[in-house]
C-alpha cells in the first residue's frame, strides 16, 4: 500500500509540475487557465490519494476523499467564472485563435443568446 501511496504523490507532483510549465509556456490566459486549472486538480487528486493509502488510517482516508470532492466540485467552477471575467472585461485572445464561439460586438460586450446582437430592452 505504501508503495503505490508514493507513485501516486509522484504521478501528482508531475502533474502539477506540467501545470506550472503550461502556465509558464501558454499564450494567453484562456489557454493558462485551461492547462493549470486541469492538471493541477488531477495531481492534487493524486497526491491526496497517494496519501490516504501511506497513511493507511480511516480517518486520513476520509478526509483526503473530502478534499478531492471539494475539488472536484470547486475547481472547474472558480476557472469558469474567472475566464468569463477575463472575457467580459475585454482581456485579448491569443492572435493564432481560430474559434471564437463569443463573438463581440462593436461595444465589447458578447452578442445577446438570439446572436441578433441587439440589447432585449
Amino acid at each position: 500500500m505504501e508503495a503505490a501511496g508514493v507513485v501516486l504523490c509522484l504521478l501528482g507532483s508531475f502533474s502539477m509540475l506540467l501545470a506550472a510549465v503550461g502556465l509558464l509556456r501558454m499564450p494567453d490566459l484562456f489557454t493558462r487557465m485551461s492547462a493549470t486549472s486541469k492538471a493541477a486538480t488531477l495531481g492534487a487528486v493524486f497526491v491526496l490519494t497517494g496519501a490516504a493509502l501511506s497513511f493507511d488510517d480511516l480517518g486520513i482516508a476520509v478526509r483526503a476523499l473530502g478534499s478531492v470532492v471539494f475539488l472536484f466540485l470547486t475547481a472547474p467552477v472558480a476557472s469558469h467564472l474567472i475566464g468569463r471575467a477575463a472575457y467580459r472585461n475585454g482581456e485579448p485572445l491569443w492572435p493564432g485563435t481560430r474559434v471564437n464561439e463569443f463573438p463581440r460586438e462593436r461595444t465589447g460586450r458578447p452578442e445577446t443568446r438570439a446572436g441578433s446582437g441587439k440589447d432585449p430592452g
